[in-house]
């Protein structure tokens, strides 16, 4: 018999008891330890950003419901592409076109998907076309492609967000991808593939 610490005597089966019991303890705790520290992180990335200042020159409007398909819409280019709402059930698939074929009642879906679309004015420089194609190319959830009419030379729109900028090296288009793409739009996560075949 061995000696506890208050002088009573431990039987080595209490003496086993207590060690798998400490050992029971210790794997709870391996086990629990991570996963309060991951919640916590999730927390302070979701709280950090709430709390985030909006990126200057963001235009903001009340989020669409989701899944609202129609495929006898047909929306007209112009002025600024539509920040969500009805779209047609086809999702455009995500890269580069040159050509004025990607319409917006696809573009929607492919938003509502989590996509970043980024239009440009036809009459935008070469070189400004070409640095915006350097960002798409090779990268996943970026639809760019000619806008006629747009009232901006380049134009970023999310679900319920929208950026117009003058010029492609502009930083907050970098920002604005890096905030938005893949997290807005109702069914973000979802593919951005469907019709249209990309240059790039």
């Amino acid at each position: 018999m061995d000696e506890k610490g208050n002088g009573r005597k431990v039987s080595k089966k209490e003496q086993r008891r207590l060690q798998l019991e400490r050992e029971e303890r210790m794997r709870r705790l391996r086990v629990v330890v991570p996963v309060v520290v991951l919640v916590l992180a999730a927390v302070a990335f979701v709280a950090y950003r709430a709390l985030q200042p909006e990126i200057v020159g963001v235009t903001t409007v009340a989020a669409a419901p989701g899944n609202q398909h129609d495929d006898e819409l047909h929306i007209e280019f112009g002025g600024l592409p539509p920040m969500g709402g009805t779209h047609a059930s086809a999702v455009q698939t995500c890269g580069i076109y040159t050509e004025p074929e990607v319409f917006p009642e696809f573009a929607i879906h492919s938003m509502e998907h989590g996509a970043v679309w980024i239009t440009y004015h036809p009459d935008l420089p070469e070189e400004q076309i070409a640095a915006l194609q350097d960002q798409v190319r090779g990268q996943t959830k970026l639809l760019l492609s000619p806008y006629p009419e747009q009232s901006s030379p380049i134009v970023l729109t999310v679900w319920d967000r929208q950026l117009a900028v003058e010029d492609a090296a502009d930083e907050r288009i970098a920002e604005f991808i890096a905030r938005y793409r893949n997290r807005s739009g109702p069914e973000a996560n979802q593919p951005c593939s469907g019709i249209g075949v990309p240059t790039g």
